[in-house]
């Protein structure tokens, strides 16, 4: 069994952009959700990643992956989350699907890894948001495109770290 997959869902290209390069980081493929299969959850560890959309909403691809997880067992493994959503524009809704993301795979019996401090977003009020601290790694390129390369590094050594 693989250590890690990393599956996404992008409409833009941005999140894609983060499968690809967190992919490469752990040596592993990035899969598309929207060409996924019960085999594409056989890993370890997943990073599951989506843009989020409107008030809040997965990235569209994402509807027939939440039903994909949905009728798997995941317990026993670890699962982390990132994205990319609107910090200014959508404070209240920011990367929330993340944690939808996040709560599906928790429902399935994952344990959810690679949370990050929310301080970076301190105007963010959204689901993303739990206890001070984000449910993964949220990334803001239209508004603090300066500060995803230091996230990304974090969200890195946080998912290692709980590997381990």
């Amino acid at each position: 069994m693989d250590k890690v997959h990393v599956i996404y869902g992008s409409t833009t290209g941005m999140t894609a952009a983060l499968a690809e390069r967190l992919a490469e980081d752990f040596g592993t493929r990035a899969i598309n959700v929207a060409g996924a299969d019960v085999a594409a959850l056989e890993a370890e560890a997943l990073l599951l990643g989506s843009s989020t959309w409107g008030c809040g909403e997965l990235q569209d691809d994402w509807y027939g992956g939440l039903d994909l997880l949905g009728n798997v067992d995941l317990t026993g493994k670890k699962v982390a989350v990132f994205g990319c959503g609107d910090s200014v524009g959508f404070p209240d809704t920011f990367c929330d699907a993340l944690a939808i993301l996040a709560e599906k795979a928790v429902e399935r019996g994952a344990e959810l890894i690679g949370r990050l401090p929310g301080a970076a977003f301190p105007d963010v009020s959204s689901r993303c948001l739990q206890d001070g601290r984000l449910v993964g790694l949220a990334v803001d390129e239209l508004n603090d495109p300066g500060g995803t390369a230091a996230r990304l590094a974090a969200f890195e050594d946080a998912v290692r770290k709980d590997l381990a």
